[in-house]
């Protein structure tokens, strides 16, 4: 038994089983291009597409265009005698790099010589005698 409430609380777009099936077809048989017709809106998927690959892109060239400034930075604050260092040191700085040390006195004169006490205890550090 049908009343007014109950008809009044159908909707009128819902579609039931027997509505979808016409004919013992369903709704993907009557059209024959339905599996296709993701191809209407190719065109639109396409650019949203490219545009996300031009957003990465973007991202990407930002990226090294940062780490590359990083690394520039971190260039600046190094200390290289070649670049950093006046001429007339980098010179003098090769005078010292070719003196060497040279054993012209035997060890056992430097020993002679010494006014070190060959008896004392050895120093340690924060020790006190």
């Amino acid at each position: 038994m049908m009343n007014g409430s109950n008809v009044a609380n159908t909707t009128p777009n819902a579609k039931s089983k027997e509505d979808q099936v016409v004919n013992g077809r369903d709704e993907k048989e009557n059209n024959p291009f339905a599996e296709y017709m993701w191809m209407e809106n190719e065109e639109d998927f396409n650019r949203q597409v490219k545009e996300r690959v031009e957003e990465e892109l973007e991202e990407q060239e930002f990226l090294d265009r940062c780490f590359q400034e990083m690394l520039d930075e971190e260039d600046q604050d190094w200390f290289i005698p070649s670049r950093d260092l006046p001429q007339g040191i980098g010179q003098l700085q090769q005078q010292l790099s070719g003196l060497s040390v040279s054993d012209s006195h035997s060890s056992e004169d430097i020993l002679s010589k010494s006014n070190l006490n060959p008896d004392a205890k050895e120093f340690i550090p924060g020790v006190k005698y």
